[in-house]
Parts: C-alpha cells; structure tokens; sequence
C-alpha cells in the first residue's frame, strides 16, 4: 500500500526498479494492452528517424528492445545503442537480442535519458518509445538529445497520451483510464500498471511539451497524435546552426 500511495504522489516516479518487477511480463502485457497496436505505432517511430546507410542510433528507455530491435531489422546497416535503467528488462532485452542473432548490431547497456554517455554531435538519430514521461528532468533529457546528436540528426519520442475529445476519445480514455491497470493487475499480479495511467494524466499536452523540446534545441517538425489521440509521436531535429 505504501508503495502504491509513492507512486500517487509523485506521478513521474517510474523507477528502474519498478519496471524490473514487471520485465517478465512486459512485453506481452503491452501486445495485450494496446490490441497489437503498440507494434504499428513503433514502425512509424521508426519511419521518422529516416536513417541512412552506416547510421548510428540511441533507443532511450529501450526496456526490453523491442524498438532498437525493430530499427536493426529495418535498416540491415544501421547499428543501435538501446539504453534503459532497469537491469530487469535489459535482461529480458538481452535474450531477446540474442534469439534474434542481432547481437552484432545491437547493444544494450544500462544508463538513463538524463546523462547520456555519447560524445557531442556523435549520432544520427534517437528514439524513444514510452520512455520520456517517466524522466523526471524532461528539459534536461531533450537538451542531452540535442547535444549528443549531429547536425540534422533526428529525434523521433513516442509517447501515450490523454486520448482527444468525441465517442472514440471517451472510449479511449476509459481504456486507459480503467482497462489498462485492471488487466495490467490481473494478467501480470503487478499494481504497478496502476502508475501508468497516472503518469499518463500527468504528462503534458502535445503543444506544451513540443516547446520543451524547441526550447531544448530541437527544431519540431511534428507532433502528431496517433489512434484517436491514445499517442503522440514527437519528431524533433537538430539544426546545423545549433
């Protein structure tokens, strides 16, 4: 109960820790969750990064890989960093990896969105999925975004959302307001999913946190709302002037 009341107070607080407790089950309970959607919202992600031959890319919050796994079999000559604070679910992302034969082009390491060890301007691009409204410096995750990427580098954040107004955003909300941690509860025994729809409701609109990212550095090429508005997919550049 106590944990739960933590949780409650401060809505950001997803800790790597709380995730390794639910690593097992993640990946499934997100398949479970999103009807199979979360798979199509990732290829747009994707999509967004436009990477090139030779590219060098970060997956923040990479949890499992499911994204860093996905861009590696994408673009056959592209390498991936996935980076996550959970050892729990880099665990599972590890045998995941590994299952794939995708160990060549695919490392995961432990670290976090606010600190991250690349030099400046060293990459083409940085994705993050589900990632960012766990950050509790989101500005500071951003400005480490624009600082580690090159001239023209992109950044392509999805995140979940509080679904817009009309019958199908009404019935979205319920979905995450009450099916999500119910399911999430019963299917994995862990009341953690509880924190997902409250950090979901404490995240901000789309407008606001794009200009969190333009006053991060990053040019805002879109932020365009996905599934009634259950997600946002936030595609940001660095400028060559930056």
């Amino acid at each position: 109960m106590d944990e739960v009341k933590t949780l409650a107070v401060d809505p950001r607080g997803g800790s790597g820790e709380m995730f390794d407790r639910i690593a097992a089950r993640y990946d499934l309970m997100n398949r479970i969750i999103s009807l199979g959607i979360d798979q199509r919202w990732r290829r747009r992600t994707v999509d967004a990064l436009a990477l090139k031959p030779g590219a060098r890319v970060l997956d923040l919050a990479t949890g499992t890989g499911d994204l860093a796994m996905m861009i590696a079999r994408r673009h056959p000559e592209v390498s991936v960093e996935g980076i996550d604070p959970s050892a729990g679910m880099l665990a599972e992302g590890e045998r995941k990896v590994a299952s794939a034969a995708l160990g060549a082009r695919v490392k995961l390491r432990r670290g976090d969105a606010e600190h991250i060890d690349a030099e400046d301007g060293s990459v083409d691009g940085i994705s993050m999925a589900f990632g960012i409204r766990n950050v509790v410096d989101r500005p500071k995750a951003l400005r480490e975004m624009a600082r580690a990427l090159k001239p023209g580098g992109r950044v392509a954040i999805l995140e979940l959302s509080e679904p817009r107004r009309g019958l199908l955003g009404t019935l979205a909300r319920v979905h995450i307001h009450h099916v999500v941690p119910t399911l999430g509860a019963l299917l994995s025994g862990a009341w953690e999913y509880r924190y997902l729809q409250r950090s979901i409701a404490a995240f901000p609109p789309a407008e606001e946190f794009a200009e969190t990212m333009r006053a991060s550095g990053l040019r805002v090429e879109r932020a365009e709302p996905m599934t009634f508005g259950v997600v946002h997919l936030y595609v940001g550049v660095r400028d060559a002037t930056k």
